[in-house]
């Protein structure tokens, strides 16, 4: 199997080829398949050890000695030159089994296949890793320990000496870059937002949700949690204007009677507080989750929703419209959906099965990104080495898909042009 492995030299990260063995609102028609890139799963960055607290999965045997898997794709942003931005969550799913997974960007340029061209690969470099190095974290960190936590292995000296963040620091899950250039990533352990430099420096201790605390939240002491673990912040958009972040809940309060109910809430980020405006979203079912919040126009959102199934179990997978100005008459953002994930036209077979139809069955699907007023992107979280919606018994890859929708998206104050965007849709090379 073909791997790809980032190797530092002189302080910047090349990329290397490694060869390892082993509604609600309206239903919409058939959204188009009209570009694909895929990043194998056993792709590895150079860094501290890692996955010393997880079992084999999938073939898979940890450690991954020196090794960084590149994996657990929850946000997306455009860069320059055609490039995108991702961002990885807390590395493998809990903050008992990531402490020696450290927090990561990555920069990707997908050759898309198109129904004309691409190669259908991305290449990927680091773009920085996430610190501390100003100790804005009143609360210890792992790069405080001389042992990660619960365990007699000494932490990487990389970690202590950088003052890196890990897995078991915070679980980040959404990130935005504002009109300084700064970063501002969603976090699900507070729920806390983390404001960073454009290096991944954090500037500012982390700011929590007031009134809401997770289980693993550091600051919490006794006071009860009042949020499920892992249902912080999910997704997390920025106005086109620059002005609000609306963080979004994954989950729903345990003191809410109604478990559909999603609260968005509105951060000012002239004045860095809450405003406490707040918007809710309703889920489907019981049980699904949203994977992304990302901004249309100003009061315009994209959401992905989901249910936790893979493979041949999964049956929701859904990527909605919702404006804040459409509310129903129980109080809920009005959605309309525009692709089910689960059922995408494919005429030019360039997801290959050669039936027409394309499926992205993956349990978690967290980014999502409009791309023109016709044209979304929409990448996968895959795990690394645990989920396995493609095939059984092999770990997902990295995937990263274009979809045309039905009817146009309502652009507007993003400063760009209207029409799609063509220079991914046709397939990017550098």
């Amino acid at each position: 199997m073909r791997t790809t492995q980032l190797t530092r030299a002189a302080g910047v990260f090349l990329v290397l080829p490694l060869y390892i063995i082993g509604l609600t609102g309206g239903v919409a028609s058939a959204a188009e398949l009209v570009g694909r890139a895929v990043l194998p799963a056993d792709t590895f960055a150079v860094g501290p050890t890692s996955g010393q607290f997880i079992d084999p999965a999938n073939g898979r045997v940890p450690p991954f000695v020196r090794r960084q898997p590149v994996q657990g794709f929850s946000s997306v942003l455009r860069a320059k030159d055609g490039d995108f931005l991702v961002m990885c969550d807390n590395g493998f799913g809990a903050k008992a089994n990531s402490a020696d997974y450290v927090l990561a960007v990555y920069r990707i340029s997908p050759d898309f296949t198109t129904a004309s061209t691409g190669t259908g690969t991305i290449g990927v470099t680091l773009a920085f890793n996430l610190s501390d190095p100003h100790r804005r974290i009143t609360f210890p960190i792992v790069a405080d320990g001389a042992t990660y936590p619960g365990s007699t292995i000494a932490v990487d000296e990389a970690i202590r000496e950088g003052r890196l963040l890990t897995g078991a620091d915070f679980d980040i899950e959404s990130f935005r870059q504002a009109p300084d250039g700064t970063f501002w990533f969603g976090d699900e352990f507070g729920p806390f937002l983390l404001h960073t430099d454009a290096h991944g420096r954090l500037l500012s201790a982390p700011i929590p949700l007031p009134g809401v605390q997770a289980p693993d939240n550091p600051l919490r002491g006794s006071t009860p949690p009042n949020l499920p673990s892992s249902k912080g912040f999910e997704g997390m958009a920025i106005t086109p204007s620059g002005r609000f972040l609306y963080p979004m809940l994954e989950g729903a309060l345990t003191t809410d009677p109604d478990q559909r109910r999603l609260i968005i809430n509105q951060f000012d980020l002239k004045t860095r507080v809450y405003t406490g405006r707040q918007f809710f979203y309703h889920l489907d079912v019981v049980g699904n989750a949203i994977g992304d919040l990302t901004a249309v126009g100003e009061r315009t959102f994209l959401v992905i929703e989901r249910d936790n199934n893979q493979g041949a179990a999964a049956l929701f997978k859904k990527v909605f419209l919702v404006d804040f100005d459409k509310v129903d008459a129980a109080g809920f953002l009005v959605k309309r959906e525009v692709a089910d994930l689960l059922n995408l036209a494919d005429p030019d077979d360039i997801g290959g099965t050669g039936t027409g139809l394309f499926t992205f069955p993956f349990v978690t699907i967290e980014s999502v990104i409009p791309l023109g007023r016709q044209t979304i992107g929409v990448l996968n979280d895959n795990n690394y080495p645990f989920s396995m919606g493609r095939t059984p018994g092999v770990p997902d890859n990295n995937e990263f898909i274009l979809i045309r929708l039905d009817s146009p998206l309502p652009f507007e104050g993003h400063g760009r042009d209207d029409k799609d965007d063509d220079s991914h849709g046709g397939g990017h090379r550098r």
